[in-house]
């Protein structure tokens, strides 16, 4: 026998009525019969449905059972309204058509349930339950301190009318839909938290304009060109974005005190040479004593454009960071060009005080580089950037190629307050004396900075004060 659990909480304890699906074959019937139950018990204020039977579904949306709610209901305040048709219950296989619900249908469901007037409304739909393309009408809560919305299918919110505001909202959770951002913040006044999980947004413009907003997610952003938060009092804010041209970012939260930016780069915007930039991250500090810090992860690709648009990451700074923590998946390439010309990004070497260089290479060795090629520039050991805040240099899987010791030299150089360098050797360093004593050679110059090496194994091999191990 399946059931249909209808549940009615009580301002002291909560109870679960689940009702047989042969007792009655009207849902309204069924919702009466749970109300009178909890009415017996004390004075219901938190109504939930969840996992309705596939062949009942059809029936919820008739007006006659929300009809029913509200006489049973009209004489208390309902705190919540949760009505979770995925819940447990996800369709198998296809759903025949005359079971499924259209637009008109869920429309009518929302405007019953806001007829409800609830302080916190749930709402989630599975994705085999809607026939078509779902056009929402998000009628007003007028209570209500809370919305989520989650559902499995892609949807669109239309406009909400002229004059509707949600004026009581301080929570407002969204999921696979597409909708015009900033026109329904506008109607949010008192808004707090706003979270938004595979939302499409009008004409690609993730717009937030919100004065007391303190805390934003947008979790698996897509096609979003345009970048424009404006939140004065905002503490946390988390993005992860999937993007291929981002033509504009503007964030402008200088309350934020927690952050994270997370952002993969999809095409050959973000390019140098034979390097592409693949994802880009920026987060705060996670305990005390640590710093902020920006994240690249680049790769290389021949197929790459030769023309260097770096500049673009410079629109993800979007707060202060001391830390930048490259992770490059060489192939065998020249990296040293591409990471001087990082340091050399004015953002990037006036507030860098560490710098952390995580090395990639495949697990099968592959031929390295062709004469002429493009990961090596011919002026790059030579140039002098000013590193005036770095204080401590990180490489790991370093090999002691020629070009990577030019690197480390040139590093040396530019960095006049330097302290500290801890280099972690790859399996074919380690084995190798030779390379172990020409790092030592080049730190006798530099005898105010301090040089750890570790073998691949984690073991110490030495450091610039003691003999090797």
């Amino acid at each position: 026998m399946s059931y249909t659990s209808i549940s009615a909480v009580s301002r002291r304890e909560r109870a679960r009525y689940v009702v047989p699906n042969g007792v009655d074959d009207d849902v309204g019937n069924r919702v009466h019969w749970a109300i009178a139950v909890a009415g017996e018990q004390d004075v219901g204020e938190h109504f939930e449905i969840q996992g309705m039977d596939y062949a009942v579904k059809p029936h919820i949306e008739r007006l006659p059972v929300f009809a029913g709610i509200t006489a049973a209901l009209q004489t208390t305040t309902l705190r919540i309204l949760h009505m979770d048709y995925a819940f447990g219950n996800k369709p198998r296989g296809r759903v025949p058509k005359k079971q499924l619900v259209d637009t008109d249908r869920v429309n009518s469901l929302l405007r019953a349930a806001a007829r409800l007037d609830p302080e916190e409304f749930f709402l989630a739909f599975p994705w085999g339950l809607v026939h078509g393309l779902l056009l929402l009408d998000l009628p007003c809560f007028h209570r209500a301190t809370s919305i989520e919305v989650q559902l499995d299918l892609y949807c669109t919110i239309r406009c909400v009318p002229a004059g509707v505001e949600f004026s009581a909202l301080e929570r407002l959770s969204l999921s696979n839909c597409t909708t015009d951002l900033d026109a329904l913040l506008s109607r949010c006044p008192l808004l707090r938290t706003l979270r938004l999980t595979d939302v499409r947004f009008h004409n690609n413009v993730l717009s937030v304009n919100s004065p007391l907003l303190q805390e934003l997610t947008v979790a698996r952003g897509k096609f979003i060109n345009h970048v424009n938060i404006v939140a004065p009092v905002l503490t946390q804010l988390t993005m992860f974005l999937k993007i291929f041209h981002t033509h504009s970012i503007s964030v402008l939260a200088p309350m934020v005190e927690k952050f994270s930016w997370d952002c993969y780069l999809y095409g050959l915007h973000t390019t140098f040479g034979v390097w592409i930039l693949m994802k880009l991250s920026l987060k705060t500090a996670e305990g005390q004593g640590q710093l902020s810090s920006l994240h690249m992860h680049a790769v290389c690709s021949h197929s790459c454009s030769i023309y260097c648009k770096l500049w673009q990451i410079v629109k993800h700074m979007i707060a202060a960071f001391s830390v930048l923590e490259l992770h490059l998946t060489t192939k065998e390439h020249v990296y040293g060009a591409f990471v001087v010309h990082l340091l050399g990004i004015n953002r990037i070497r006036c507030v860098m005080q560490r710098l952390k260089v995580n090395l990639r290479r495949p697990a099968e060795k592959e031929e390295g580089c062709l004469p002429h090629c493009r990961c090596d520039s011919l002026n790059w050991k030579s140039q002098t950037i000013s590193l005036t805040s770095l204080e401590e240099v990180e490489i790991t899987g370093f090999e002691g190629e020629d070009h990577e010791f030019d690197l480390l030299k040139l590093i040396l150089r530019c960095a006049p307050i330097l302290k500290r360098i801890i280099m972690k050797l790859s399996q074919e360093a380690s084995a190798s004396n030779d390379r172990c004593a020409k790092i030592y050679n080049i730190f006798r110059v530099y005898s105010s900075v301090e040089c750890y090496i570790y073998l691949s194994s984690g073991l110490i091999h030495g450091s610039q004060n003691c003999t090797s191990t």
